[in-house]
């Protein structure tokens, strides 16, 4: 088939399935959920299943970075952080190189940011960047203890001292240079984590929540409960901890002006994932004789989660697609009523003009970016 014919062929199928779309989001567009009052704070009550069906958009992949060629710029040692710009650039954190690759929307690359050392400008062992609302990258530099920031061309801009805290995790800057990270505080057999925001100077303005978690020696605690945050529109703070389907979003002052809940069915932990934990960890030997593995029988409520630009809130869920290739996120309105879910392959990283990004494996077994576009065929939020 040749190509007009092919691109006449998708046209049709297009067709036909706005027109079936837009017949079921008809037949199914009433929300089922509650939303009340409850002293002075919103209280949405989410049923299970979305308002509207899986055909109300279109999904697909349109770009992969990363693959075996004769393209260095291509070819990643361990990406671990993903983050893209409102130019739709591409920034790939390599934590082995030490350095940010950039590369523009049709996959292009553009330029490397950073470079492995200990002077200024220089990285050491890098665990997440963030694209902020003033047009700067930050990485956060665990190995270094220091929070880098440069321009989105490369040049080297600051660095901000962690020496007082252990590490950070996640940092995230909002419209007005503040940032929202967790921070661990180890004492025997226990960890505290605690999410905070600091302004711009590292000063504390306040705490969001804490959570602890055993660090007793030779005990396993596999899959506990975790906090996942992100920045939304407004710089409102978008929060949960992952024991129960709850999500809470707190204005840039802390106040919580809405909770977000969803039924949900837990999902079982099989043997299989059981299985290939210990071999990950363990090896082929599995288990030591002094080792104790305590396995949750239902997985969390949910994996991670992330805020739009639009001011939507993805959720990503345990809850396995048919072929069992991947997992549902469910994605929330500017309300907080369930609206869709949509199947991904790995974690999300970056939501952003309708677009998401991913860390995955190519066909090859290569690492790489892969970005997907989402067409929605009715405006599941208009």
């Amino acid at each position: 088939m040749g190509k007009l014919a092919k691109d006449t062929f998708f046209l049709i199928g297009l067709s036909i399935l706005l027109s079936a779309a837009v017949s079921c989001g008809r037949q199914q567009a009433e929300w089922k959920g509650t939303i009340e009052d409850v002293n002075g704070v919103e209280l949405i009550k989410n049923p299970r299943e979305p308002m509207y069906g899986e055909r109300i958009y279109v999904l697909e992949e349109d770009l992969s970075i990363g693959k075996a060629s004769d393209r260095q710029e291509h070819a990643f040692s361990e990406i671990i952080d993903v983050g893209a710009d409102n130019e739709e650039n591409i920034y790939v954190l390599d934590f082995k190189q030490s350095h940010v690759r950039v590369f523009n929307k049709v996959g292009g690359y553009l330029r490397t940011i950073g470079k492995m050392g200990q002077g200024p400008g220089e990285i050491q062992r890098p665990t997440s960047l963030y694209i902020t609302p003033g047009n700067e990258l930050l990485v956060n530099d665990r190995g270094a203890r220091f929070l880098h920031f440069f321009a989105l061309g490369g040049a080297y801009l600051r660095s901000r001292s962690l020496a007082r805290w252990t590490s950070f995790s996640r940092p995230k800057v909002d419209a007005h240079d503040n940032i929202v990270v967790r921070i661990p505080i180890f004492a025997p057999e226990k960890v505290t984590f605690v999410l905070k925001k600091f302004d711009a100077g590292l000063n504390e303005l306040f705490q969001i929540f804490s959570y602890e978690m055993d660090n007793t020696p030779g005990i396993y605690d596999v899959h506990p409960p975790q906090c996942f945050w992100d920045l939304g529109r407004d710089d409102c703070i978008v929060w949960g901890y992952s024991d129960k389907y709850e999500l809470h979003v707190l204005n840039p002052g802390g106040q919580v002006a809405r909770r977000i809940i969803k039924d949900y069915e837990p999902v079982l932990t099989t043997e299989e994932e059981k299985k290939e934990w210990i071999e990950s960890a363990f090896g082929e030997k599995g288990v030591p004789p002094d080792v104790k593995v305590n396995w949750p029988k239902y997985h969390n409520a949910f994996q991670s989660l992330r805020a739009d630009d639009e001011g939507r809130i993805i959720i990503q869920t345990y809850e396995k697609t048919p072929d069992a290739s991947g997992s549902y996120c469910d994605v929330f309105d500017r309300q907080g009523k369930f609206i869709v879910k949509i199947p991904v392959k790995s974690e999300p990283r970056v939501w952003k003009k309708g677009r998401f990004y991913t860390i995955e494996e190519n066909e090859d077994g290569y690492q790489c970016v892969k970005r997907y576009r989402i067409t929605w065929l009715k405006r599941p939020d208009a």
